[in-house]
C-alpha cells in the first residue's frame, strides 16, 4: 500500500490577508456628512474598520476633499485614528490622481496589494479611488455598508460601477472576520468589544 500524499491546506487567495491590506478612508467631512444617506451606518462601520485596522496593525490612509470648503474630518473619526494618521488633503476626486496619496501608498505597495475602501461619496470620490486602485493593479475591496452618497440611488449606482470595473464588494463584518481569521486570538478578543 502506497503512502498517502499529505493534504496541505493553503490560504484561499480570495480571502483577505491582514499583512497585505491597507484601509482607505475617503472624505468623511463636517460639511459633507450631514447630507449623506444613512450617515449613521457609514460612521458606525468606518469606525469598526478603523478599530480593526488598529488592532491588526493595518495602515490607514485618510483623505479630505477640499477641507477649506468642506471642513475637516468629523471628530468621531479623528478621535479614534492612530496619532500618526495625518489627513491627505486633495482637490482631485480620485485619490490616485493626488500626488500626496500616491506617495503615501507607494511606501507599502510592494507589501500591501489590497485596498479596503470606505467613505463618501460612493459615486464620486470613492468610485474614482476604487477605479484608480484597480487600474494601478491593486485588489480593491469596497465595504458597501461603510460608504454612501447624498442619495440612495447614487450610493447604489456607485457600488455597481465599482463592481463592474473589477472592485469587489464586501461588508464591514465580512472584512473584519476575514481579517481576524479565527476566534481564539487576542486580536479577536480585542475586536469583540467593538462588534457587540
Amino acid at each position: 500500500m502506497e503512502n498517502p500524499v499529505p493534504i496541505v491546506f493553503e490560504r484561499t487567495p480570495n480571502l483577505l490577508d491582514r499583512d497585505r491590506c491597507a484601509l482607505v478612508v475617503v472624505d468623511l467631512q463636517l460639511k459633507l456628512l450631514p447630507a449623506i444617506f444613512e450617515k449613521g451606518r457609514v460612521i458606525r462601520n468606518v469606525k469598526l474598520l478603523i478599530e480593526c485596522a488598529k488592532i491588526l496593525n493595518i495602515p490607514i490612509l485618510l483623505t479630505q476633499q477640499y477641507p477649506r470648503g468642506l471642513g475637516e474630518t468629523v471628530q468621531e473619526i479623528r478621535d479614534i485614528l492612530p496619532s500618526d494618521t495625518l489627513p491627505i488633503d486633495k482637490t482631485e476626486f480620485g485619490c490616485f490622481n493626488n500626488p500626496g496619496f500616491k506617495e503615501a501608498i507607494q511606501q507599502f505597495k510592494r507589501r500591501r496589494n489590497t485596498l479596503l475602501v470606505t467613505g463618501i461619496e460612493s459615486h464620486i470620490c470613492v468610485a474614482q479611488t476604487a477605479l484608480g486602485g484597480v487600474e494601478e493593479g491593486f485588489n480593491v475591496q469596497v465595504a458597501a455598508d461603510a460608504t454612501s452618497s447624498r442619495s440612495e440611488f447614487n450610493w447604489k449606482i456607485g457600488l455597481d460601477r465599482m463592481k463592474e470595473a473589477g472592485a469587489q464588494l464586501s461588508s464591514t463584518e465580512m472584512m473584519i472576520y476575514e481579517l481576524l481569521g479565527r476566534s481564539d486570538t487576542p486580536e479577536f478578543k480585542a475586536m469583540l468589544q467593538h462588534l457587540k
